[in-house]
């Protein structure tokens, strides 16, 4: 499993009974997570200190409990990057901090090369990884159906004092935009893919990653430049092993570009237990 370990301003302390007691910054959250389906005590005092709890609800969301006085927004650091953290209606935060062993990978690939990588971020949430890349060098096209993500995204590249650094902000379907791309002729160094399960774009398109990521794959691929240098595709469905998007990109890539593939879980180090939490898959293809 690949973890990052040297984040100061996030720390998943503990996990038990389907609950994360997790710390961003000094904001002590307690978020549901399914796959928790052990019991190991809730010894950690912040289980009962915390400043808010996400409650589901059998009807569907949920809603957030408020212990403490809890801000509608604040800000996290990564490295030298800023995100805003906001407690949203379906108990996320506006940040996966599992990803950050990938934003870590892409910066490396990105300064390794040596040249200005064009890199397309697609189903690219608030910005994370398109920060990440920007600040790594890379020209980056930023895609997300929902406005309000991108908006945010927009918002943490000028929190990070890199919203002057060349990026393409778009809300839009992302199977479309790859199409017009292909139409247009545009052409990518680098592909981050980081599609839900299930969605909808902004005309009501519906997502399903188990029947669509196959032909997406192959739209995606005529983007990519005649030196392409990386793909990251995560998935947090269960069906999607590791092993499955493993030998999914080695099909569609390897034979074209040559070049490998690798593909692991990635989970967070929790600080109370000293294990890891699984968090997700990632398959990685580098020239």
């Amino acid at each position: 499993m690949r973890v990052y370990e040297n984040w100061k301003d996030y720390e998943l302390i503990d996990c038990s009974d389907g609950e994360r007691l997790e710390r961003w910054d000094n904001i002590i959250l307690i978020r549901p997570d399914p796959q928790i389906i052990w019991s190991s005590g809730k010894k950690n005092p912040l289980w009962k200190n915390a400043h808010a709890r996400y409650h589901r609800s059998n009807k569907g969301g949920g809603s957030w409990e408020m212990y403490k006085k809890v801000p509608d927004s604040w800000s996290i650091n990564f490295k030298n990057l800023v995100f805003n953290v906001k407690p949203m209606g379906f108990k996320h935060t506006g940040v996966f901090p599992e990803q950050a062993v990938n934003w870590d990978w892409a910066q490396k690939r990105i300064a390794e090369e040596k040249r200005e990588l064009n890199v397309l971020n697609l189903f690219g949430y608030t910005g994370c990884a398109t920060l990440a890349c920007m600040d790594a060098g890379a020209r980056v096209c930023h895609v997300d159906a929902s406005k309000g993500m991108v908006s945010w995204a927009r918002e943490n590249a000028v929190s990070s004092k890199i919203a002057d650094k060349p990026v393409r902000w778009l809300v839009d379907d992302c199977v479309k935009f790859v199409q017009r791309e292909i139409r247009r002729g545009n052409k990518y160094d680098g592909i981050i893919m980081d599609p839900p399960s299930y969605g909808r774009g902004p005309n009501g398109e519906v997502w399903k990653i188990e029947e669509k990521l196959y032909s997406f794959l192959e739209l995606c691929i005529q983007v990519l430049s005649d030196n392409p240098s990386f793909i990251i595709l995560n998935s947090y469905t269960t069906g999607l092993s590791p092993a499955v998007m493993e030998y999914l990109l080695n099909v569609q890539l390897c034979r074209r570009f040559g070049g490998k593939v690798s593909s692991d879980e990635i989970g967070l180090k929790v600080t109370e237990s000293g294990l890891c939490l699984p968090c997700g898959s990632t398959v990685i293809w580098e020239k």
